[in-house]
């Protein structure tokens, strides 16, 4: 087992009682398990919830689409509990990822999972740069229909506020107050989206609900929603999460989990099922395109959903933030002039290229099929698996084994299978719509 690896990538220690800590520019055990809860919720009742009627609902149907919804649910809580459980495993804390894939594998390890993770994290917050780009735009046409103020535009903007609170906000831990803020945005928007949704519902005549497509548009189509279903639940950073909560980190993170997939879970379904419900094969992959009300209600949730955005983009970037602070030795107080100047430059840069790549490619759904196929599956279900599996070898019965195995040979197929299909929808949408598409 790998654990000369681990020791190699983080050589300078400091020790919490008898398990060892990586050092890092960021704060560690400081915050309580409720925190950590609230930041996991707020990262799947982020404003793509607003898409998974669409995006979700609409390819598979009322059967596919509950059922899937509910498995995610399950397998998703099981996943993220055997990466929480491995948090201390050798006796030292794996604060990132890839700290932990390097001390089970090995230095390739570390390596293969960072870059799989900075694609899983990169995409994510370029669909959050467009989630916010489009609320923006919604907003803005609820008043003035006059198509001066188009999608590349709001997504600039978008990517400004975004650099502007990342510079603000030094580290994850430092969200505190925003994580509530967060909350209240997060309840805006889904509830006005859940209302709306059933009033249309109600006064509408009956809806189709059948799948809109057929043949190998429909199977590509199926398969691309099962990745937007894992995307759904996962943030492909758990270690990076449970790195600030407070000892014990094992069982204070369960306790996080447990509230995430039970209570976290609420909204996203209510919004999921009600906004399907209402708008059958016709919905948006942007719900509230398709909600009837006052303006001032909907200008009020795309501006909720506009600043949640902002806010859950700062928590999937962290690992890349905590990464280049630890790197260039950026510690001390946040308003130092040379710790505000790294931010400004480096924040800003990073920042800045997410929200090129979202204005060119402004493809909402086809981000999310994406990120889930080629970076969700294998670091939250495949590797999840085999790490436990070869951690814990020596005390796993031969049908347990078993069990992982099939877990594991079974998400690289439905990997594979979803990379495929989300590569199909953006050559797709690419031939529809030209770069920088006002969408």
């Amino acid at each position: 087992m790998g654990k000369g690896g681990g020791e190699m990538n983080d050589p300078n220690k400091i020790h919490d009682d008898t398990v060892e800590i990586p050092e890092t520019a960021h704060q560690i055990s400081s915050d309580s398990w409720l925190q950590v809860a609230f930041i996991l919720t707020t990262g799947i009742n982020s404003a793509y919830v607003l898409g998974y009627s669409g995006t979700i609902m609409v390819p598979l149907g009322w059967v596919g689409g509950v059922v899937g919804l509910f498995l995610a649910t399950l397998i998703s809580l099981y996943a993220n509990a055997l990466v929480a459980m491995l948090h201390e495993f050798g006796g030292t804390r794996h604060i990132r990822y890839r700290d932990l894939a390097g001390y089970i594998y090995g230095k390739r390890a570390y390596k293969i999972t960072w870059a799989l993770q900075y694609i899983n994290l990169f995409m994510i917050n370029t669909g959050f740069i467009i989630l916010a780009g489009s609320a923006l735009k919604a907003a803005y046409t609820l008043f003035r229909d006059d198509g001066q103020l188009k999608l590349p535009y709001c997504i600039a903007i978008a990517g400004l506020v975004c650099a502007l609170f990342a510079i603000c906000i030094p580290h994850l831990s430092a969200l505190g107050i925003w994580l509530g803020f967060s909350t209240v945005f997060s309840m805006a928007y889904i509830i006005i989206a859940f209302a709306l949704s059933i009033k249309d519902g109600i006064q509408s005549p009956p809806r189709d609900y059948g799948i809109p497509l057929s043949g190998s548009n429909k199977v590509f189509e199926t398969i691309g929603a099962s990745a937007n279903l894992v995307f759904a639940y996962n943030t492909g950073m758990l270690p990076e999460i449970q790195a600030t909560i407070k000892q014990p980190v094992v069982k204070n993170m369960m306790k996080s989990l447990y509230f995430q997939f039970t209570v976290g879970v609420v909204p996203l379904y209510m919004i999921t099922f009600a906004g399907y419900w209402a708008y059958g094969a016709s919905t948006d992959a942007y719900l509230l395109n398709n909600v009837n009300g006052p303006v001032w209600v909907k200008a009020l949730a795309n501006i909720t959903a506009f600043l949640q955005s902002v806010i859950a983009l700062h928590i999937f970037a962290s690992p890349m933030y905590e990464y280049l602070d630890t790197k260039n030795a950026i510690k001390g107080s946040a308003l130092n002039i040379k710790n505000l100047s790294f931010r400004i430059l480096v924040r800003g840069g990073y920042l800045a290229f997410n929200t090129f790549v979202a204005a060119l490619l402004p493809f909402l759904g086809d981000f999310m099929s994406l990120t889930g196929a080629i970076s969700t599956f294998p670091l939250t279900f495949i590797l999840a698996n085999h790490m436990y599996l070869v951690a814990k070898k020596d005390r796993l019965s031969s049908l347990q084994k078993l069990w992982h195995w099939i877990n594991i040979v079974f998400f690289s197929i439905a990997s594979v299978a979803a990379t495929v299909a989300a590569l199909r929808l953006i050559s797709v949408d690419s031939k529809t719509y030209h770069i920088f598409a006002d969408i």
